[in-house]
Parts: structure tokens; sequence; C-alpha cells
């Protein structure tokens, strides 16, 4: 089994979202709807469906030349389409009997090859073939996506006692590496894993807020980020999903379940149902933005009086003092809070850790795919029992007995053995609370790094890791991945490392929440205030070092970026012998945000690509035009398939869809290229326009200036850029100059845009802010 191309049934955001993401993968879809009997285009409803994916914020497509890999037809006249497909998923209406239906319709019709899925998000699969074939039930399995598909890393994936193990398999494969999907395997059960424990904990706070009088405010404060949430926390979730679409779930679960596993909604929330206060889709919920003065202002849900009040942002004093620590000394915080905070917060956590327990066998078979569909599923760091081991297993224990609960099996299991935690030196207890090996399908880097001989190298802004067959890794960990001394200067010594103790070769790359958001812009700026320019001059002489560095030294670097890879996170990205992007990579050399521009090498680089991409003795100003509108106007990719529409990636650089095996692809390329390794050498003859380039774009801006639609500061900005881009402003036509020529313009206009007093206005406001200031 092989899943080369794919059909989508049920074109709503869903369905449409599903074959969306399957076209960023490159499988070709057919995308079908049943046909509108009022409507004159039969295929009226997959169109639409395209069209609202092609229009979805945020965006469905990773590029949207995507959506041509994508077919639309209907269920009657396409039908017989679906008989050669090797994947068929399921997104209608959710129905038992519309299912059935269409499941009755495809047994015998698809080859014995094609996987069936459903994408249903709470009906038994099983239920879902009664009454089907023999051969039918073998090549069926629930595929449950999480919306949106392709921002949401969980797909669980639920087997029926039929179907057939290589179905599984294939499936669960191809949902990791093709998909980059995070596969968690689900029993055939009511909710499956996510949505059953995740509602539930939905479902306990609004109770646990009622009980305590906190406000739905304080919910979202004590729920977000501290605990290691979304910043949608609770009750912003709830409107984001709809009240509705929790109301029906819980509804549900409520029904297939014990009656011990309490989902019933509260009096307020029931209320809020009956007057269709819905959250986004019917423009209030428990939050409800209106204008004020011009400026749109979010009023909160008062549940006393029913009314939106506006109460401004939200600080907890109690919060202060554990902000800024490690998320399990911060969950350990919230446990301890003094007052009606506290007893919320252990409320909370005390019945997710008793639910999840007693769930464990039931929705799945490991503790580990329960922690993991609820990290991929509704965003949290830290999973339950992952959770439980920050707090000690033992503690909680004590605190369930005295609330006078029943422990689940799981828990008296690790209560008679009085073992502490859940994971430990390399094991997982299984659900019945026996310790068994355990080991990551993906390469992690903070269980690697518990091997101390792995860390080569160590300073508080970078690491270096031997990560295997002979593969050293930089790896980056200051706030945002800022690139400061420490990580530069550890490039330098990564080189001689890989040299002296025979190692064959460099991923430069990390784990954290960003690959890198750029230089230290608050060192340059003081610098730049104290008129410290040899400071400037020499930290940028050393960052072009860095990055060369890359390039030229005797041995393959692969560089491994992912989300925001900024400024100079881009420039290294740039001059690595590869780079393997995840497919989420938000690229950009956005300096001139700043006033300043890439003097990393990244000015040079993006012209050279361009130039190299010319035909023979082409003319030279659409590469000079296309590299000075990238820089100039900070254009970022929204993907890594952009990125390389964008030039900042090469066409022959790797995509990994899963982030999580981003480094395991990158150390992979540098043992390909370290079996027939030979350097490049510096370019000593790149053709540059000089004084004829540099008056178009001079020209041009003038233009823009005196439309509006530029400050001179952007001009001044801008001009540094056209004099790197031209070689100066050399009157010889045929003027060719080396990589050496253009890296010391792009430093020499660094500098002279740090000592502009408009440039460094522009980087506080963006230290203060997080925003660009037009001056």
């Amino acid at each position: 089994m092989k899943v080369k191309t794919a059909a989508v049934i049920g074109a709503g955001t869903m369905g449409a979202a599903i074959a969306a993401h399957l076209a960023n993968a490159g499988i070709p879809t057919l995308l079908l709807d049943i046909v509108l009997p009022d409507q004159k285009d039969r295929n009226f409803l997959a169109k639409q469906g395209l069209d609202r994916a092609l229009k979805a914020s945020p965006a469905a497509f990773m590029d949207k030349d995507r959506a041509k890999l994508i077919r639309i037809g209907n269920l009657e006249d396409n039908l017989k389409d679906l008989a050669n497909v090797d994947w068929v998923v399921e997104a209608i209406i959710e129905k038992l009997d519309a299912k059935k239906a269409l499941w009755e319709k495809l047994d015998g019709l698809v080859k014995p090859t094609t996987i069936v899925s459903s994408n249903s998000s709470g009906i038994p699969m099983h239920l879902q073939i009664e009454g089907r074939s023999d051969a039918f039930k073998r090549q069926f399995v629930g595929t449950h996506f999480f919306n949106p598909p392709r921002y949401l890393h969980l797909l669980e994936v639920i087997p029926t006692p039929s179907t057939d193990p290589d179905v599984v398999k294939t499936i669960s494969e191809f949902g990791d590496k093709v998909l980059g999907k995070g596969i968690v395997n689900a029993n055939d059960v009511p909710g499956f894993v996510a949505n059953r424990i995740g509602v539930y904990g939905m479902v306990r706070t609004l109770k646990h807020m009622q009980d305590t009088g906190i406000s739905i405010d304080e919910v979202d404060a004590l729920t977000g980020p501290i605990m290691g949430r979304p910043k949608s926390a609770t009750m912003r979730t709830a409107d984001l999903t709809g009240l509705d679409v929790l109301f029906h779930v819980a509804g549900d679960l409520q029904k297939a379940t014990p009656e011990d596993e309490d989902f019933t909604l509260t009096p307020m929330f029931l209320q809020m149902i009956e007057q269709k206060r819905l959250g986004d889709k019917t423009g209030q919920g428990f939050y409800k933005k209106v204008k004020e003065n011009g400026k749109s202002v979010i009023l909160t849900l008062d549940p006393e009086t029913m009314e939106y009040v506006n109460k401004g942002k939200t600080r907890l004093a109690e919060l202060e003092p554990i902000k800024g620590q490690p998320l399990p000394e911060r969950i350990k915080g919230l446990t301890q809070l003094p007052g009606k905070y506290g007893e919320f917060m252990r409320k909370v956590m005390m019945d997710t850790f008793w639910y999840a327990a007693k769930m464990a066998g039931n929705v799945s078979n490991t503790i580990v795919d329960i922690d993991n569909a609820l990290k991929w599923g509704f965003g949290w760091e830290m999973g339950p029992f992952e959770t439980m081991d920050a707090l000690g297993v033992q503690n909680v224990i004590s605190y369930l007995e005295k609330e006078g609960r029943t422990l689940p099996p799981l828990l008296q299991a690790m209560k008679d053995s009085g073992r502490t935690s859940f994971y430990q030196d390399g094991e997982v207890v299984d659900v019945k609370g026996q310790p068994e090996k355990y080991e990551a399908p993906y390469m992690i880097l903070k269980d690697l790094k518990k091997d101390a001989t792995r860390v080569v190298k160590s300073r508080p802004g970078a690491s270096l890791v031997d990560i295997g067959d002979g593969v050293l890794l930089l790896e980056f960990h200051s706030k945002m991945n800022s690139l400061g001394e420490d990580a530069i200067n550890m490039v330098f010594t990564a080189h001689k490392i890989i040299e002296e103790q025979g190692f064959v070769g460099l991923v430069m790359g990390n784990q954290g929440d960003n690959f890198s958001a750029g230089a230290n812009l608050p060192l340059i700026l003081m610098n730049a205030q104290n008129g410290d320019w040899d400071e400037i001059d020499m930290a940028i002489r050393q960052f072009q070092r860095a990055t060369t560095s890359l390039r030229f030294s005797p041995h393959p670097t692969v560089v491994a970026p992912f989300n925001l890879t900024l400024g100079g996170g881009c420039e290294f990205s740039l001059h690595g012998d590869h780079t393997q992007a995840s497919a989420e990579t938000y690229m950009g050399l956005v300096e001139v945000g700043v006033g300043l521009l890439p003097g990393g090498g990244g000015t040079k680089e993006m012209y050279l690509r361009f130039v190299d991409e010319l035909p023979a003795n082409a003319p030279l100003l659409p590469a000079l035009q296309r590299a000075f509108e990238t820089i100039a106007l900070a254009k970022t990719s929204t993907s890594a398939l952009e990125a390389k529409k964008l030039g900042y990636l090469r066409d022959s650089d790797g995509i990994s869809m899963n982030r999580d095996r981003l480094i395991q692809d990158a150390k992979a390329k540098v043992l390909e290229l370290a079996r027939n390794y030979v350097a490049p050498t510096p370019r000593q003859d790149i053709p540059v326009m000089g004084e004829n380039g540099y008056a178009a774009i001079r020209s041009a801006l003038y233009g823009m200036v005196e439309g509006g639609f530029a400050s001179e500061h952007d001009q001044e900005v801008s001009l540094a850029v056209a004099r790197v881009l031209c070689g100066g402003r050399t009157n010889n036509r045929n003027a060719r100059v080396s990589e050496q020529f253009l890296l010391d313009l792009e430093r020499e206009n660094f500098l002279y845009l740090c000592g502009k007093r408009k440039t460094q206005e522009r980087i506080a406001h963006m230290l203060k802010t997080g925003k660009p200031l037009r001056n």
C-alpha cells in the first residue's frame, strides 16, 4: 500500500482544509460533495469549498499554486473516479446514517489496496461499517484531523477490530512523514483521545469557575501561557471553536459515557446557547469585540448580570512571583496560590489528572499517546502525565485521596509501587503502572543531552551536541534564539572541533519555539547610541565570517530552519551547503524594518542567487530589481514553499513536513554530502551594474517618496541597500567584483545606517512595542 493520490468527500470547512493540506504535501486530490438540485453548477459545493480554502485565514495552503493539485467534482458524476485513488477520506455531516450510506456506495467500488477512512470526531468507527463486506472492513480506518489541519499537529488513527494492520501502518507513516502529523493511536471509543480528555477538562473548568466565583478573564489568565497552554486559554478557545460545538460534543459524550464521567454544562453556559451567544461566529460569547472611540475593544461577559464590561488587561498580582520560571515550577506555583485562585487551579488540575489516569487503557493503550494527543491537539506544552511528574505523582495521589476520590487503577498501581514519576530514565509506565523501555520515534535534543558526553561544548546562548554518526549540531538557546556573541563564536568553535575530533559535518538547528528571530538588537542600539562604531564594525565582521564559514569550510554544513527565521537567522540559512527547512518556516531579511540592511552576507547572497538564475549574457536589471524588492520590502515567506519562490530557499533545498523529524532529516543530508564533499571557493567575478543600476533604483524611490508611499528615511535605507546590490557606484558597465567586496559594502552601509538618528529610533520602537516605526 502506498498513498500517491487521494480523494476527500465533503467540501465543508474541514474537508476542504484536509484537501488543501494533502495538496500542500504534493498529493493530487479529488474533492467531492453532493449535487444541489437548485444549482446549475453540479460541482457548486466542491467549488465553494475550494474557494473557501483559498481565502482561509490562517491560510490553508502553504502556496496557493498547490490548489492546482485539487480537482473538484460531485458524488454523482465522479463517484466512479474513486475506484483508482489510494486514499479516500470522508468529512461529511456528523450523522451515522449518512456515513453508512456513503460506505455502502464505496463497498466494492474502490480497489482492494485503497485505504478508506472517516474524519469523524465522535461517531465510533465500528458502527459506521456495520453491514459492509469483510474486504471493506479490512481497508477501513478512522483518521481524525484537528482543525485547521495545516497547523494542528495531531492526527488520531483509529482502527476497528477488523482493520488490516498494514492499513494502520501505511496511513500512520504517510500521516507522519508526508503530511507532517503527530500520530496518536486511539481506541474506537466515544471522543477518542484528545476530545475525550480535553473536553472533559473544559467542562470541569466551567464548573469550577462557577463554584469558586472567579471571572472569565481570570480563568484565562490562570489557564493560558502561565500554565503551558495556548494564549487563547479556556474561554477564548471556546469562543474561537464555537460554544455550540462544545455543547454538542459534551452532550454526545454525556450520553455515551458512564455516570461518573460528568460532562454536564453549567446553567450559564446553557443560557448562552439559548441566547445564541456562540462565540466569534455570532460576534459574542464569553468575549465581545466592539468599537470605542474608533478603536477595537474586547469586552468580557459578567456572569452575574450577563452584560459585557470593559475590564481592560487582566493582571493577577498573585502570578507575578512565578512568571518567567520554568514550566514545572510554574505548575507547582499555580497549585500553591492563596485563596480562590489556588482552589480553582487545584480542582481543575486534579480533575484532569484523575480523568486522564482513568482513561489510560480505555481511549489509548499508552500514556505517551494521551500526553501527545493533548499537546498536539490542544496546544498544551505538557500532557497530563508529564504534568503529574512535575508535581510529583505521589503528591497528586495524596491530594486526590484527601478529596475522597477512588483512585483509577493506574494511580493505585503507582501508589502501591511508590514510583514518583511516569517517565524516568528511558522508561515509561504502561497503562497498568508497570515500567517499560521507551524510545521516542524522533530525535529529542533535551533527552539526548541527558547523556553529558553528548554535549561537546556549551555556553549560555549556544551549544555543540554530538547527534551521532559523526555529525555535530550547533544549537542556539538564547531568548528568541537571537544571535549574540555566544552563537557567533560557537560557529568557529564548531568548525575547529569538527576538524580536530573527526566529525564529518555540521547541522545548525534547534528545537526551540523559533530557529532565530535575528540579531541582538539591544546590543546594536546600545553601541550605536554610545558611538561605539569599532564595536559594531567588529561584530559585523565576525558575523560575516561566521555565515560565510558555513559555505567555505572543508566539511558540509546543513542549516535546519523552522518557524521564525528572520534577519541573521535567514542569513545563516542562506549560506549553508544545504538548507533542510520545516514546511512551516517564516523566513525573511527584515532588517529594513529597523532602518538597517542585511549585514551578514544576506544582501550579497540574494543578489548572487538571482544573477545566477539569469541566462548567459542576459541584462542584470531583472536580478537587481528582484533582490532589491525582496530586501527593501522585507518580504517574508509564509511557508517553506513560498520561501522557495522568494529565493530564500533553493530548488535543491529540502522541506520536512514534520518538524519533529527536521534534525534527523538535516543529519541525513550531512551524511549524504560528506561522502563526496568538495568545498566551494569564494566568487571573484560577480557582474554588477554600478551607477546605472543605482540611478534606476534612485529614480523609482524618488517617485515613491513624492507620492507619499515612502518616507525620506525609507529612501535613505533603500539607497544603502542599492549601493551594495549595485557593487558601489562605479561607471564601468562591465564591472565584476568579489564576494568580499560586496561584504565590505554591506558592512560599510550597515555602519552608516546605524549612525542615523531615525534608524536608532526605529530600533528602539521595535524593542519597546514589537512593531515597526515609520519615521
